[in-house]
């Protein structure tokens, strides 16, 4: 089993969950956090310090967020690992309420779909 971030992360990409981890499985894209699966150890710290609830154990996912497994997964592979804390996005606090965003993730740096 391993954590997923998901939907509620995008265009917040807060990062209180990288200044706990153990393991530095996370991993940065333009407006979204991944984990990193092959590096996760399954400790879950990082499930209560994420400030808009968007990170979950793989086998307790709210329904509709099953597509994240893969997300996470994929995205880790290219995106740069992320160690350190840094300030939000501009403008997360005025997204970290809104529903539905997946529409809005920024896969920049991902490899285009076969």
């Amino acid at each position: 089993m391993t954590y997923v971030v998901t939907e509620a992360c995008v265009r917040c990409k807060y990062t209180d969950c990288v200044a706990v981890c153990p393991v530095e499985c996370f991993h940065e894209g333009p407006n979204f956090l991944v984990i990193n699966p092959e590096g996760c150890i399954d400790c879950g710290v990082c499930v209560p310090e994420c400030p808009v609830g968007a990170i979950y154990a793989e086998d307790e996912l709210p329904a509709g967020q099953e597509a994240f497994i893969a997300l996470n997964a994929e995205l880790a592979a290219v995106w740069p690992p992320i160690a350190e804390a840094r300030e939000p996005l501009a403008d997360a606090e005025r997204w970290a309420e809104v529903a539905d965003k997946r529409a809005f993730l920024d896969t920049a740096g991902a490899a285009p779909p076969a």
